[in-house]
């Protein structure tokens, strides 16, 4: 159960600080206390766990509490103390923390879903507590009644939830790939608009309410950052990670965005210098370069006598063009491609040596990360998954010395 603690050389990657081990089953959301040398888990083997940092840096389980449902997800309210955890079953349970964060008072069973809950967020203000699950719908019930206020269904799983606070907007990810931004009222909702850019599974949301900037990671390998604030539907592409895109934060007064990968992989992209939009692919029946017919186009093939060619896209200009005319690979970061993509060969000669310069950092965490969370103020981070290991981290090396150094001496 208990973890070691390494001291913090300088580097210029994620330093481990802390690794905490016990859990019998996947760990499906660990949270950093604020102001606390503290973790909080929730995990399939049924457990919410509070690690407490002890005088000897070790990691020790001061509460352990059995569930009766595998835990998959979690929210956390330090000022109250309340914490509320979604179910394999479709229930959300509150609990209250005690100030010395020895015992955990259970407060209340919320019925709101049929399902697995996959995200759950509690709003103080208005005493709501908001969440989606795989019963494909988004629910809002009130933690003052415990009543269900509104339900809102869509035609697949929904799988991950972002909430502004301040105008009741609910952003809601699906596994269709699609995210639907909800305004929620007392006992209904309305639709505002759907984004589509992703080809697979939405996995992970992040809003950033002072810049009004959605991020979504995807199933695709891809994260895509829509300029909500922007009115002009902005987006940027994102693409550096192999493998699904499961966890996302901002930092806004650094600009810099941290996002984590299920093969462990810990991305910290520069968002503070002026990108450009990946290009719409543009369809075609005969490549947009040497005009030789793709393979569908039966008619420029009987008129040619040739054989058709197989369509592939530029990733710079987004022309369709066929293999002989785009036998180059590059990496374009500032329009997102962190990795070599196919560009065809005019748009290669155009990209220069400093257009290749990367603007995002990547580590590797060496284990499966299914969530991730932050303490933004310490420049802390914790991830989990389903090899029943929580790693806290210090990122201060990678997301700038303006944050505060990590967890205080007791």
């Amino acid at each position: 159960m208990a973890a070691e603690i390494h001291s913090r050389p300088q580097s210029s990657r994620p330093v481990l600080l802390s690794k905490i081990e016990g859990h019998q089953d996947a760990v499906s959301a660990a949270l950093i206390i604020p102001k606390e040398d503290g973790i909080i888990t929730a995990s399939e083997d049924r457990t919410i766990r509070v690690w407490l940092k002890r005088d000897s840096g070790q990691y020790w389980p001061s509460i352990y509490h059995t569930m009766s449902s595998p835990c998959s997800t979690m929210a956390y309210h330090h000022d109250s103390r309340r914490i509320f955890v979604g179910q394999d079953n479709g229930a959300i349970m509150e609990f209250h923390i005690s100030e010395d964060f020895n015992k955990m008072n259970f407060v209340r069973t919320y019925p709101a879903h049929q399902n697995r809950v996959s995200s759950v967020i509690f709003c103080f203000e208005a005493e709501w507590v908001i969440s989606t699950g795989h019963d494909k719908c988004v629910s809002w019930m009130c933690t003052r009644s415990g009543n269900m206020l509104g339900r809102h269904y869509f035609t697949s799983w929904a799988s991950c939830l972002q909430y502004d606070f301040e105008t009741q907007h609910a952003f809601v990810g699906d596994y269709s790939g699609q995210i639907t931004l909800l305004k929620l009222e007392q006992s209904t909702c309305s639709v505002i608009t759907t984004l589509k850019g992703h080809e697979g599974s939405i996995a992970s949301l992040w809003w950033d309410p002072a810049q009004r900037l959605l991020f979504s990671g995807a199933s695709d390998h891809s994260i895509i950052m829509w300029d909500i604030g922007g009115r002009k539907g902005r987006t940027l592409l994102l693409q550096g990670h192999h493998d699904k895109v499961q966890a996302l934060c901002y930092i806004h007064f650094t600009r810099q965005l941290v996002s984590c990968s299920a093969d462990g992989g810990i991305a910290v992209w520069n968002m503070d210098v002026t990108r450009e939009e990946a290009p719409q692919w543009l369809e075609s029946d005969s490549c947009q370069k040497c005009e030789q017919p793709f393979f569908w186009n039966i008619k420029q093939m009987w008129d040619t006598k040739t054989l058709g060619l197989r369509q592939h896209h530029c990733r710079k200009c987004g022309q369709a063009v066929c293999g002989k005319c785009s036998t180059k690979r590059s990496s374009y970061p500032i329009m997102g491609f962190e990795f070599q993509v196919r560009v065809c060969d005019s748009c290669f000669d155009s990209i220069k040596d400093e257009d290749r310069t990367s603007l995002a950092t990547f580590h590797e965490g060496k284990h499966n990360i299914s969530h991730m969370a932050m303490d933004i103020s310490r420049g802390l981070m914790v991830t989990c998954g389903t090899d029943r290991v929580v790693k806290i981290w210090d990122l201060t090396p990678v997301v700038g010395c303006s944050l505060a150094t990590g967890f205080s001496s007791r």
